[in-house]
């Protein structure tokens, strides 16, 4: 059967195991995940410190984690196609047994192997090269063969370094050692790729199979699907905001399209929707849950060990980009309704827009509302009660779930989801949203651990794991106790237990994948590291771009799209980040630009996510086919089309950091939300060809315009006037005296790199406070001297604001720019949004007069 072929539930077996072994091995295989589930519980608990029993360090849950999932690989997912689906061969058991064994040489030889560092005897030696192997059949069952073959080369070139080419040769690794670095070590397969699958990401990911199974992927549909249905091209807009809730919860692209996707797709395409458009939308939604927070992809919590950022200011940045890519995708829904020249259905007419915007603006305000009244009303609590915040904070939840129970037990139950049910009427939104306000408290729970407490984000998970283990448990019996009406039945707790074990064993097969891809990553990234690969490769990518940062960005971007056609987008991010990352925020440096890293991460971040949608392997895109029944690479290529949107952020968020908040103030940050936000409705309308009517080119054209405009206004501005004026490098200290505290000081550097090349590099420092120049040049750090003309460095002082920028003794100091009295970029909003008046005015030219909008074009 071909992969177009290919049906949902057979993809949604290729993605978490296409076998389903009966009689004992079925038991034994859902006991195994099972326990992991339990096992990782257990590791991200305080209990063990508590009873002071099974606490492991961070080598040997990696050890023990990667165990379970090698184990696992090689009993649900079948070496061929041809291979048995109904029972495991012997072989498979035995090929398992093995690797979980290799696997878990760490854990049960730990004290011995640490005693004797890089000291590898013949089981040491044995037993690394066939975890090794075994971990690439592992990888090539779970994930395909790219990722494997990827590994495989690396590898290979460690052995092979001094036979290489000049350009990529290097002095080479003895067979022993690769094997010690690579499996004995931390630094390849348990390394940090590892440790991150084992200590946050398989809590958020059960997290997500805790909430599924509860309801809440229902819930969020049918909210969403009551809210919007009943708007032109409603089933579509719902697809959207359906997929950014669940999203939020699923750490898998193809999880989601088929969650959401079985439900909405086809409704879209019987409200007018093609079957490759329908399948389209559901694709650029459901991919875009990994970059919505508070809970997004695996990738982000590597991004925490990787930067060394919280994982709460990791949220922080990827907001508002998130937000803004979502409302975009509403439009471009809304658009292609307009197109197709939809009615709303369900015999409701459509409010006028001064209602819709009330109503948008009350439950934004609502939202917040109770966002603030969780923040601060917990925060509060926790200087209040002390020591007893926690039972106090447990009473608290307690009583609001009784209540809200309370609450949906008064409406009835939410029917299953029916794709093909009557569209003349819709949920009434206000049953739909009171059955499920219960389900929102885990993610009040996930919040305030993350956001107030401010625990680590694998602990912050466990007790959101927890609500939904109470919730799973208790709200069976609880509703079918509290409701008046006989004539519904909940469940009884036995029900609720058969719940919560399908959770357990969801969240475990759902994440053997995701192990396995963190681990294989682990290779390469061992080999990167052990070889100094990634400074031959900052050299070829800086010779291909031929210096020129938007190329290497270009070159990035591709490169992520090309591996990301055969690897899961947590090992693509991992690739990609671990070797091009450092040579982006190099490169930016050589070009004045200083790029911060966290939005270089985000970069491969994106175009990581992008590769799920990308034809011809967009995995993603054949899920949403087989559901929709249409053409798999047309639903990608349509899909690519939607997620434009995507692509072009990750651009403007290098050249325009405020979009990630930093260094953002509250209100400057609210003002950029609205401006980018409208500035990527008008590149989605110029991409769709579609705004008040259809665009002709010229007006394509210029809305793009707009939209950079609104996007980056500092690029006209500095081109009008420079924000920085020349100062030579003898003069710094005088410079500093006149310059305002807080301000920042540019100086192009001139020193040698890792490997002894000269090279120039921009660096930013902050002007501190001080009376004199030479207070401030005290402050900062640096003591400079003067010889044959050249200002040099002479010492930097350890963890000063110097040193975190790069400077360092010998260095040279080529030039000083100081920032001058500029001119407020945002003034360039202005000629934008007069060039959008003229557009808007042409475009108004050839409406009829009866579909004229009052101001602008509403949503529906």
């Amino acid at each position: 059967m071909s992969e177009k072929q290919l049906s949902v539930e057979e993809l949604i077996a290729q993605d978490v195991g296409a076998r389903s072994p009966k009689g004992l091995m079925a038991k034994f295989s859902a006991a195994l995940a099972l326990l992991w589930s339990l096992f990782q519980l257990w590791i991200a608990s305080p209990l063990p410190f508590i009873v002071g029993v099974g606490i492991f360090n961070s080598t040997e849950q990696r050890s023990i984690h990667l165990a379970f999932a090698l184990l696992l690989t090689f009993l649900v997912f079948p070496a061929l196609k041809s291979s048995p689906r109904n029972r495991v061969p012997l072989q498979d058991i035995a090929l398992g047994l093995v690797a979980a064994a290799s696997a878990a040489y760490l854990f049960i030889f730990y004290q011995e192997l640490s005693q004797r560092p890089g000291t590898l005897t013949t089981a040491d030696l044995v037993t690394s090269c066939v975890g090794i192997v075994l971990l690439l059949e592992a990888t090539r069952r779970a994930l395909g063969p790219p990722l494997a073959i990827i590994a495989l080369v690396f590898l290979a070139y460690s052995l092979a370094g001094p036979y290489m080419p000049s350009l990529l040769a290097h002095r080479g690794v003895t067979f022993s050692a690769l094997a010690n670095h690579q499996w004995i070590t931390t630094e390849g397969v348990f390394g940090i790729a590892l440790g991150v699958s084992t200590s946050f990401v398989f809590l958020f990911v059960l997290f997500g199979a805790l909430l599924e199974r509860a309801g809440a992927g229902n819930y969020f549909i049918q909210l969403a699907f009551s809210l919007l249905g009943h708007m032109r091209g409603g089933p579509a807009k719902a697809a959207v905001v359906a997929s950014g809730l669940t999203g939020m919860i699923s750490g898998s692209s193809i999880a989601n399209v088929v969650t959401t996707g079985t439900f909405t797709i086809p409704m879209m395409k019987r409200t007018g929707f093609s079957a490759e458009k329908a399948g389209a939308v559901e694709v650029a939604a459901s991919v875009n849950g990994q970059i919505m927070p508070p809970v997004m992809g695996a990738a982000a919590f590597l991004m925490v060990e990787y930067i060394g950022m919280p994982y709460v200011e990791i949220i922080k940045h990827a907001f508002l980009p998130a937000t803004i890519s979502y409302i975009a995708l509403l439009y471009i829904v809304h658009l292609e309704s307009m197109k197709l020249g939809l009615q709303p259905i369900g015999g409701r007419e459509p409010k006028p827009w001064l209602r819709r915007l009330t109503g948008f603006a009350f439950g934004v305000a609502l939202i917040s509302g109770l966002s603030l009244a969780v923040y601060y009303g917990l925060g509060w609590l926790k200087p209040v009660l002390g020591e007893h915040v926690l039972p106090g904070v447990g009473l608290l939840l307690t009583i609001a779930y009784l209540g809200l129970l309370k609450v949906a037990a008064s409406v009835a139950p939410l029917p299953p989801e029916d794709p093909n049910a009557k569209l003349d009427t819709l949920p009434k939104t206000r049953a739909v949203l009171l059955s499920g306000l219960h389900f929102l408290l885990p993610v009040v729970v996930l919040v305030w651990c993350l956001m107030v407490e401010r625990l680590s984000p694998g602990l912050s998970a466990f007790w959101g794991s927890m609500m939904l283990v109470f919730i799973l448990l208790t709200q069976r019996p609880l509703l079918s106790w509290m409701r008046k009406d006989d004539s519904y039945s909940d469940g009884s707790f036995k029900d609720g237990l058969i719940d919560l074990r399908e959770a357990l064993l969801a969240g475990a097969r759902n994440m053997i994948g995701i192990g396995i891809a963190t681990a294989a990553a682990g290779l390469i990234v061992g080999a990167v590291s052990q070889t100094g690969v990634g400074l031959v490769l900052a050299d070829l990518v800086e010779l291909l771009s031929m210096g020129n940062l938007l190329l290497m960005l270009l070159l990035v971007a591709v490169f992520s799209l090309i591996l990301g056609m055969g690897l899961p987008t947590t090992a693509n991010y991992i690739v990609v980040s671990s070797l091009l990352a450092p040579v982006v925020v190099t490169l930016g440096q050589q070009n004045g630009l200083i790029v911060p890293l966290i939005a270089v991460h985000m970069f491969v971040f994106y175009f990581g996510i992008m590769a799920d949608v990308t034809p011809p392997v967009g995995l993603a895109s054949f899920a949403a086919a087989a559901v929709s029944k249409g053409d798999p690479i047309k639903t990608g290529i349509t899909a690519f089309y939607y997620s434009l949107r995507t692509a072009a952020l990750p651009f403007l968020f290098i050249f325009n950091t405020d979009l990630l908040l930093i260094d953002v103030s509250f209100w400057h940050g609210v003002l950029i939300f609205i401006i980018a936000t409208a500035a990527m409705l008008i590149f989605a309308a110029s991409t769709q060809g579609f705004f008040l009517v259809r665009s002709r080119w010229y007006e394509g054209i210029l809305l793009l315009l707009v939209a950079f405009t609104l996007f980056r206004p500092g690029f006209w501005m500095d081109l009008l006037h420079d924000p920085y004026r020349d100062v030579a490098p003898n003069q710094l200290e005088q410079v500093l005296d006149s310059l305002a505290t807080d301000s920042q000081l540019r100086l192009r550097i001139s020193g040698e790199d890792a490997v002894g090349d000269t090279k120039e590099f921009s660096v930013l420092l902050p002007v501190p406070s001080g009376n004199t120049g030479a207070e401030r040049l005290e402050k900062l750090g640096l003591m400079l001297y003067e010889q044959e003309g050249k200002v040099l460095i002479d010492s930097v002082s350890f963890n000063s604001p110097a040193a975190d920028a790069g400077l360092d003794f010998d260095q040279q100091i080529l030039l000083v720019r100081a920032p001058t009295q500029s001119w407020i970029k945002e003034l360039m909003w202005i000629p934008g949004f007069l060039v959008l008046a003229l557009v808007i005015f042409l475009q108004r030219r050839r409406l009829p007069i009866k579909e004229q909008p009052p101001l602008s074009t509403p949503l529906a």
